[in-house]
């Protein structure tokens, strides 16, 4: 919902490694003659981390009020030197993206890299049993990637935060680069209507992360809070 905003603290074993913030804005401005919700995503380094690799990361998505497909996507990230600049333009009618490397086809209610965190809280997750995968595509990188999202079950899970009921997911991801293998990635997010996503932790080839949330702003009223 507009408003929304999700603060987390970043952890590489015991040392704070940087800060990620969601926000839900409301806007006037309309793309395509829609009206969007505008998501930015904000990542940062800490400064304890800024000599070692110094991160500031900036997604903007603006997303169809009503259909929940991307219409614009921006990424401007510094990611120890290595800057990326993209601009998609999402045609749904025509099946296209336009980017600054050309033209792309795309299936229906593709996301982007940013759109697909809020898609998929808009799933009716009440009939999943332990071990379905969930499935769905974006646009990263000037390709269509099928996002694969297995449910480990429900547990109780204890943050700064608070203590939650969640939901156990595992996204399948690309091995080589940064994980160690396919199931190297676990999150957790609330077992209610928001669906706020509490915890990730992440095995890669260096060592773990961890990413946790510490501070939730907006009209929310999580009903998987446990006092």
């Amino acid at each position: 919902t507009y408003g929304e905003k999700l603060n987390y603290k970043i952890s590489y074993g015991l040392v704070e490694a940087g800060h990620v913030q969601l926000n839900v804005k409301k806007t006037s401005k309309k793309i395509q003659n829609r009206n969007v919700y505008h998501i930015i995503g904000l990542g940062s380094s800490s400064k304890t981390f800024d000599w070692f690799f110094k991160i500031r990361d900036r997604y903007e998505s603006y997303v169809d009020y009503e259909k929940l497909v991307p219409l614009l996507f921006l990424r401007d990230v510094n990611e120890g030197g290595y800057v990326i600049k993209q601009t998609y333009e999402f045609d749904h009618l025509m099946g296209v993206v336009n980017t600054e490397k050309g033209s792309f086809s795309i299936e229906k209610n593709i996301q982007d890299m940013l759109s697909c965190f809020y898609f998929a809280r808009t799933l009716d997750l009440n009939n999943l049993k332990k071990g379905d995968v969930l499935i769905f595509n974006a646009f990263v990188d000037e390709e269509s990637y099928p996002l694969k999202v297995k449910f480990l079950g429900k547990e109780i899970i204890k943050i700064k935060s608070g203590k939650f009921k969640a939901l156990k997911f595992c996204p399948i991801v690309q091995t080589g680069r940064i994980f160690k293998t396919e199931e190297s990635l676990s999150v957790w997010i609330s077992d209610d209507y928001n669906k706020i996503p509490l915890l990730v932790k992440a095995n890669i080839l260096f060592g773990a992360l961890r990413m946790e949330m510490i501070k939730m702003e907006g009209e929310l009223n999580p009903s998987s809070v446990i006092r």
